[in-house]
């Protein structure tokens, strides 16, 4: 599959590329830049727009294969002269002032990679800037300052798209990157994103984090008990990795909210609940469902059916739906506990659509009103 190149990398070549033409008066339609992972990437430079004292230009993000919503957006970079050389004092470096423009976003919560009231432009990409604009001014001789913004146009628009609001990132997207390069269908970036949203969460104040494999069990939430969706933080399905990242944090303690669908993959200890990853959900079912009474025509049915909404028919039709869910809830906190060695207080709240909760741990409805 494709690589793509970062947003940081986009805005690291059009940066360079600007400040080569301000200076050189030469128009640059291609640019070469060293990502941190040490492959080159040979940008296109389009939107050239050239000044006595400032040059404007632009790369086409392209994601490769990866299905990022910015492939195609311009990421902008206007560099302007503050201070000439002339002015400088001898010997200094050049002094590079980065910020954003339309369609990058700001910092409006703390936990992020850039302080409160910064621009969203993540310290690699920063870095990244700050070594091409550097060579092209020791290349040149310019030792002053320069104001370099970067822009995306299409960025307020795109940023609804991507987990910014949630963020706190307002009025457009970040510039990201930390090797330059994208890995297509990488896990790694959702991974990276949970943490940045847990390491928030955390950041601010939370002492218990309240997650969720998706947006179903967000609206059970917030639906029945009336929770602020704003608090919680969605996990996919890296359940464990997530309670990884919550004894790493310092959490006090984890609620996680499912359907029983993917829920009961983790009362098996499957931690990973992607269907690619592992299923056993009819095994896992039955298995509580013996415990709690059930006899051999009944488990037979369950491990026959296609989904669980249709076993909890089945089990609820026996009797033996709470007793079973009980047991069923049981398994999910002694694996997640098996997880976090004792280091988190663990809860739980599952449920199904058409039989709304089926269990809840002790604690929960306390942890969401905390």
């Amino acid at each position: 599959m494709k690589k793509g190149f970062t947003t940081g990398s986009c805005a690291a070549a059009a940066a360079k590329a600007a400040a080569y033409m301000l200076f050189t008066g030469q128009e640059k339609l291609n640019i070469e830049i060293e990502t941190p992972a040490g492959v080159m990437f040979k940008a296109d430079i389009v939107d050239i727009k050239r000044e006595q004292e400032q040059v404007s230009c632009a790369v086409i993000k392209d994601g490769g294969d990866d299905p990022d919503v910015t492939t195609g957006c311009h990421v902008t970079a206007r560099v302007e002269i503050v201070k000439p050389t002339q002015e400088a004092l001898t010997g200094e470096g050049p002094k590079l002032l980065i910020d954003g423009g339309v369609g990058v976003g700001r910092v409006t919560l703390p936990g992020l990679d850039q302080p409160v009231g910064n621009a969203a432009i993540n310290h690699v990409p920063r870095e990244m800037i700050e070594k091409e604009v550097t060579e092209v001014c020791s290349l040149l001789d310019f030792n002053g300052t320069l104001s370099i913004e970067i822009s995306v146009p299409e960025g307020i628009e795109l940023a609804s798209k991507t987990f910014n609001p949630r963020l706190g990132i307002v009025d457009g997207i970040s510039i990201l990157g930390t090797t330059g390069i994208v890995e297509p269908m990488s896990a790694k970036a959702l991974v990276d994103t949970i943490h940045v949203e847990l390491r928030q969460r955390k950041e601010l104040g939370f002492k218990t984090a309240i997650v969720s494999p998706g947006n179903y069990g967000l609206n059970f939430m917030k639906d029945t008990y009336g929770y602020d969706l704003d608090k919680s933080v969605k996990c996919s399905n890296f359940i464990g990795e997530t309670v990884d990242m919550c004894c790493q944090l310092g959490f006090d303690g984890m609620l996680i909210t499912g359907h029983i669908g993917k829920l009961i993959k983790v009362a098996g200890g499957i931690m990973n609940t992607h269907s690619h990853e592992a299923d056993s959900r009819m095994e896992i079912l039955s298995g509580c469902a013996l415990r709690a009474g059930c006899d051999g025509d009944l488990a037979r049915k369950i491990l026959g059916c296609l989904n669980t909404e249709e076993a909890l028919h089945f089990i609820d039709e026996a009797g033996l739906l709470r007793p079973t869910m009980d047991i069923v809830l049981e398994k999910i906190l002694f694996y997640l506990d098996f997880r976090a060695q004792g280091k988190l207080e663990l809860d739980c709240i599952l449920y199904s659509n058409e039989f709304g909760l089926l269990a809840e741990s002790a604690n929960s409805k306390r942890k969401l009103l905390e």
